[in-house]
C-alpha cells in the first residue's frame, strides 16, 4: 500500500540525527534492514535468484508479471559505503514488480574496505555478464539511485573507453554526481532534506576516494557525449538537487537527450518510498522503458479451428456458446492477487486470452494486449457473451467468495483446454498468495515458459484424412417448459460420491461416462412418457457426448479438438431396461470412439472448409448460410449435450488450497437443457443448466439414480435468483 509523504517525512526526521551520530556499521545495518523490508513487500510478485555476475554477488529478480523484453541493471545507493545484496535485491524487487522487467542487482564492493575503483570495476563486470547471457545492449537499461545514480554514468564512460556498446537508456534517481558538493542546494536545502546531510556525505566521500574531482568519481566533471537517453528524478527539497540539475544541463550541453523531473517538496531518493502523492513517477519510468526498449512481440492472430467456425455465426440475441469452469478455494479469494496471477497466466496462453475479430472471409482470434479484469460473479452463470464483449476478450474471470470461475467462448477452446488454463491460473494464484512452489505437472503449465507451437495448432486440419462420413440424423425428443426471460438460467448440481458411482458402473460393466449417459437417457424417456402419451408420436432419445480427441490422436493443442458420439434409444420400439440402455450406449461408443471413425467425421467438415466456393465466399454470406444450417439441424438431432471432463488431477502442492471443481455448459439455443460433469477427489458434480422454469429433467435423473442405489445431494442457484433483480 502506498505511503503518504507526510508520514515518511516525519519518520525520516526522527531517524536522521541517529544516522549522523552513529558508526558506519550501524548505518549499514539500518540500510540493509530497509532492503529486507522492501523485498518482503514484493515477495509474492517476484522470484529472486542469486547469481555471480562476472564474480560480483548479484540477484536476478524476475517479476511474476513480466511484461517487457530486456533487463534493468540496477546499481544501488549508499554513498559507496553501504548496501549489501539484500538491500540491492530489495530495491530491485520494487523496480522489477512495478515495471514488469527482469532486474539484475549486483552488490558491488564497498568502501572503505574497497575504495575507488572497485565500484565501477564491479559495475562493468555486471554489464559484461548481461551481454554474455545473451542480452543485447538495446535490451539493457541502467538504473541507479544516489551513489548508484552517479555510478551508472561512470559505467557509461567505462563502456565508451572499452569500446563496448552502450545501453538503451539510463534512469538516475537523485544521482550523486558531484562529490565536491559544489552545488548551492547543499546550503539552501540543508534544513529541508529529512533524509541526508552534507556531513554524512563527506564521511562517505572520504572513505571512497582521495580525488573527488576525478571524472570517474564525480561524473558531473566527465565528458558525457555518447551517453544514452537519460531520465533523471530529484526531490525539490534535497541537498543533491543541484547534482541532478547541473548533470541534466551538462548532458544537454554534450548533445545527450535528457529529461529532468523535479518533485516539489520531496527529499533524497523519494521514489523508493512508493509515495501515493508521486505515483506518476513510476508511470513515467514505465513510459520511458517502453520508449527505449524493443517493442514486445507482435500480438499473435490465429484462424479459427474447424470446430470453432460455427459458433460466431450461430449465436443470437439470447444465446452464445460459452462454457464455465470453476474452482472453490479453501478460503475467500484475494481479487488483487488473482488479477496479478491472471496477468501472468494470460501471457502463457496466447490462444486463450484472445478477442474475436471479423475478417473479410472468416472470423479470426487475436491475442489481447492485457489480461481481462477480474469481475464479480453473477447470481446465475454464463450470461450471454455478445459481439461487443468478444471483440474485447472472449474469456471472463469471475470471483464470488471462495470461488474462481472462468467462462470461455467456445470458439477459443474446448473443456480440456479450458481446464488446463484454469489449473495453471490456480497454480499461479497459489504461488503468489501462499508462496508455494507448484510444479508443472498434472496439466499445470509453467507460466514462465513461452507457449509451444503445438499448443496453438488446429489439430483438425492436421489429422483430417481422405475418407469422410456424414451424420444424417432425424429430430430427437425435446424437453418442453416455460422459458425464462432475459437469459436467466437455473443451475442444479447433483453431487455423488465417486467411489459409489464407480461401484455401480462396475456392477453394469460400463464406464462412469456410459453410466451417467444411460441414467440421462432413462430420465429423458420418462419425461417424454409424461409429455407425449401416444407412443407413435415419440421421438428418439439421443444424448450428444463430446469426445476428447487428444486421447485418440497425438495432439497437445489447447484449442478445440473434440468431436462427439450420439448414442440413441428409440422408445417406439418398446420399453428398455436399464441394462439394455447401458448396452446400447456401450456399443455405440465402442463403434464410434476409434481414430479412423472420428477422423472420417471431422474430415467431412474440413473438406467443406477447403472448398473453393466456400473459401472465396464473403463472411456475411457464410454467416447467413451457417446460421440457416444450424437453425435447421443444429441442436435438433439430440436432446441435450452431456459432457464429462473426468477426474481433475492436481499437483500435491495445490490440493490443500482447492476444495471443489465445477463444469457448466451454457443452456442451448433451441433446447432447454445441457449437462456438465466433473469429479474431484471423491466427489462427482453433475451440473444441469436450463433456461426453463420447471426442473423436470434433473428431477427425473435424480429419481432414476436413486432407484439404482445412488445417493445424490442437490444444490442450486435458486436462492440467489430469488434475491437478485432480473435485469
Amino acid at each position: 500500500m502506498p505511503l503518504s509523504a507526510k508520514f515518511c517525512r516525519k519518520q525520516l526526521e526522527l531517524v536522521q540525527p541517529l544516522l549522523n551520530a552513529t558508526s558506519l556499521e550501524h548505518v549499514r545495518r539500518g540500510q540493509d534492514k530497509l532492503g529486507v523490508l522492501m523485498a518482503a513487500t514484493k515477495r509474492k510478485q517476484v522470484t529472486v535468484e542469486n547469481v555471480s555476475a562476472g564474480g560480483v554477488p548479484s540477484a536476478m529478480i524476475t517479476p511474476k508479471d513480466e511484461t517487457r523484453r530486456g533487463v534493468l541493471l540496477y546499481l544501488h545507493g549508499g554513498g559507496y559505503c553501504c548496501g549489501d545484496l539484500e538491500y540491492a535485491a530489495g530495491v530491485g524487487a520494487v523496480l522489477a514488480s512495478e515495471c514488469g522487467i527482469r532486474t539484475l542487482a549486483p552488490a558491488y564492493r564497498l568502501a572503505p574496505e574497497h575504495p575507488y575503483p572497485a565500484a565501477p570495476d564491479d559495475a562493468l563486470r555486471a554489464y559484461r555478464y548481461l551481454l554474455a547471457e545473451g542480452y543485447t545492449n538495446s535490451e539493457i537499461v541502467l538504473c541507479g539511485e544516489s551513489a548508484g545514480g552517479g555510478l551508472i554514468f561512470t559505467l557509461c564512460r567505462r563502456l565508451r573507453m572499452e569500446g563496448l556498446p552502450p545501453p538503451a537508456g539510463v534512469i538516475a534517481i537523485s544521482p550523486w554526481s558531484d562529490l565536491t558538493a559544489s552545488g548551492n542546494s547543499y546550503r539552501t536545502n540543508e534544513k529541508n532534506d529529512p533524509s541526508l546531510t552534507e556531513q554524512r556525505l563527506d564521511r562517505f566521500a572520504d572513505a571512497y576516494t582521495t580525488d573527488r574531482k576525478n571524472p570517474e568519481v564525480s561524473p558531473l566533471f566527465s565528458e558525457l557525449r555518447g551517453t544514452p537517453r537519460t531520465l533523471i528524478f530529484v526531490g525539490g527539497d534535497e541537498i543533491m538537487l543541484d547534482d541532478a540539475t547541473q548533470l541534466h544541463d551538462a548532458l544537454l550541453r554534450d548533445g545527450v537527450r535528457s529529461e529532468l523531473v523535479v518533485a516539489p517538496h520531496m527529499w533524497h531518493a523519494y521514489i523508493l518510498y512508493n509515495l501515493r502523492e508521486r505515483e506518476e513517477d513510476i508511470t513515467r519510468i514505465n513510459a520511458f522503458l517502453s520508449e527505449v526498449l524493443p517493442r514486445p512481440h507482435k500480438l499473435r492472430w490465429m484462424r479459427l479451428d474447424n470446430a470453432a467456425k460455427l459458433y460466431p455465426a450461430a449465436r443470437n440475441r439470447n444465446w452464445s456458446n460459452v462454457f464455465r469452469l470453476s474452482a472453490t478455494m479453501s478460503e475467500p479469494v484475494n481479487c488483487e492477487i488473482l488479477q496479478s496471477a491472471l496477468d501472468v497466466t494470460a501471457r502463457r496462453f496466447p490462444s486463450m486470452a484472445v478477442r474475436l475479430c471479423t475478417g473479410a472471409f472468416w472470423y479470426y482470434l487475436e491475442e489481447v494486449s492485457a489480461a481481462p479484469s477480474v469481475g464479480m460473479d453473477y447470481c446465475y452463470p454464463l450470461r450471454r457473451m455478445g459481439k461487443r464483449e468478444t471483440r474485447r476478450c472472449a474469456v471472463r474471470v469471475h470471483v464470488y467468495g471462495c470461488r474462481i470461475a472462468v467462462e470461455i467462448f467456445h470458439s477459443v477452446t474446448d473443456g480440456t483446454g479450458g481446464l488446463i488454463f484454469l489449473k495453471s491460473l490456480l497454480a499461479e494464484y497459489i504461488e503468489q498468495r501462499y508462496g508455494v512452489n507448484v510444479p508443472a505437472t498434472q496439466g499445470v503449465l509453467d507460466r514462465r515458459q513461452p507457449p509451444r507451437e503445438e499448443e496453438l495448432e488446429d489439430s483438425f486440419l492436421k489429422y483430417s484424412g481422405d475418407v469422410s462420413i456424414r451424420r444424417d440424423d432425424t429430430d430427437a425428443f425435446a424437453v418442453t417448459g416455460k422459458k425464462e426471460e432475459r437469459g436467466v438460467t437455473h443451475v442444479v448440481c447433483l453431487r455423488a460420491q465417486v467411489s459409489e458411482v464407480k461401484a455401480l458402473a462396475k456392477q453394469y460393466g460400463v464406464s462412469v461416462t456410459v453410466l451417467c449417459c444411460a441414467i440421462m437417457m432413462q430420465a429423458l424417456m420418462r419425461v417424454q412418457e409424461k409429455q407425449i402419451e401416444i407412443i407413435r408420436r415419440r421421438k428418439p432419445v439421443r444424448v450428444l457426448v463430446p469426445v476428447n480427441l487428444r486421447n485418440l490422436f497425438e495432439s497437445h493443442t489447447l484449442r478445440n479438438f473434440a468431436l462427439y458420439a450420439i448414442p440413441e434409444v428409440n422408445p417406439r420400439m418398446g420399453e428398455y431396461t436399464f441394462e439394455e440402455i447401458c448396452r446400447a450406449v456401450t456399443y455405440h461408443m465402442g463403434m464410434e470412439l476409434t481414430a479412423k471413425r472420428m477422423a472420417a467425421h471431422f474430415t467431412t467438415n474440413v473438406n467443406d472448409e477447403k472448398h473453393l466456393i466456400i473459401k472465396v465466399m464473403p463472411l456475411f454470406i457464410k454467416n447467413i448460410v451457417m446460421k440457416m444450417v444450424f437453425n435447421a439441424v443444429g441442436e435438433r438431432t439430440s436432446c441435450l449435450t452431456m459432457s464429462n471432463l473426468g477426474a481433475v488431477q492436481l499437483p500435491e502442492e495445490m490440493k490443500a488450497y482447492v476444495r471443489r471443481f465445477d463444469f457448466i455448459l451454457s443452456a442451448p439455443s433451441s433446447r432447454p437443457y445441457n449437462c456438465g460433469i466433473i469429479s474431484y477427489e471423491d466427489n462427482l458434480y453433475i451440473n444441469f443448466i436450463r433456461n426453463t422454469r420447471e426442473p423436470v429433467l434433473e428431477a427425473a435423473f435424480h429419481e432414476v439414480a436413486r432407484e439404482l442405489g445412488l445417493h445424490l445431494r442437490a444444490e442450486s442457484n435458486a436462492s440467489a435468483l430469488e434475491r437478485a433483480p432480473r435485469d
